[in-house]
């Protein structure tokens, strides 16, 4: 999977997502660490059992919302008031992933309002408990054939992503037909030149064009909103006369 923009990441609080922030901390979690060293341990090396795991807090930072009244101004008074509320820290689409988790504010600022700049917001959110780190995904392609293959190695297998296939000598094409039966789940297929073209699932790709003194990679992924795509990486050889 590529590297993500992290652009579009929202968090949200007693879910509602809490506008104008233009940063949303990480989960710095720790594990304390709980000495164990006896006047017998070995060669006089300190030594240690991990303790109690601490899940940290979560900053946020941006731009005051007086209107953002089920996410700024609701989290003012959950301040006020010591409420523990659930948090969804919301990763972009693509990637599919959450964190969920049950924390209170222990920081709320609106800062300093300037003659010729933009309110800014801040606070902190301490988690209690343990936190549920989740990423969906797309559930993969369930069968490939190509048109002309001698040999897949290894034989498919949904959760195998990396295969190598031998292609009839003289053939300078191939044609794909994936199978993903999953609902909304699309279908791309990436040509060795890096053209694209999507197909519908048990339908055969247009023809692919190979080099017969050449490995020729040809990429089918798997994709669906809001989770996280699995790609299949088929290295494709022409078999020599």
């Amino acid at each position: 999977m590529p590297k993500t923009h992290a652009f579009g990441t929202t968090l949200s609080w007693n879910s509602s997502i809490v506008g104008g922030l233009d940063n949303i901390g990480g989960l710095d979690m720790k594990v304390d660490e709980v000495e164990t060293t006896t006047h017998d341990s070995v060669d006089a090396f300190k030594e240690y059992l991990p303790g109690l795991i601490e899940a940290g807090t979560v900053p946020l930072s941006g731009f005051f919302r007086a209107d953002d009244a089920n996410g700024q101004v609701a989290m003012m008074s959950d301040f006020v008031a010591r409420t523990v509320r659930t948090g969804v820290v919301t990763f972009p689409a693509s990637t599919g992933a959450t964190w969920t988790f049950s924390g209170f504010l222990t920081a709320y600022k609106v800062g300093e309002a300037t003659k010729d700049g933009a309110i800014p917001f801040s606070a902190s959110i301490r988690i209690t408990g343990k936190p549920s780190f989740a990423v969906a995904t797309v559930i993969g392609m369930s069968a490939v054939e190509f048109s002309n293959d001698v040999l897949m190695m290894p034989a498919f297998a949904i959760g195998t992503y990396d295969y190598a296939v031998t292609i009839t000598n003289g053939e300078t094409s191939t044609v794909i037909t994936p199978v993903d039966a999953i609902s909304g789940e699309v279908i791309t297929i990436t040509a060795p030149d890096g053209t694209t073209q999507t197909v519908a699932s048990g339908v055969a790709s247009s023809a692919i064009a190979l080099s017969s003194n050449a490995l020729n990679v040809i990429t089918v992924t798997i994709s669906k909103a809001n989770c996280a795509p699995k790609a299949y990486t088929f290295r494709c050889a022409v078999l020599a006369a």
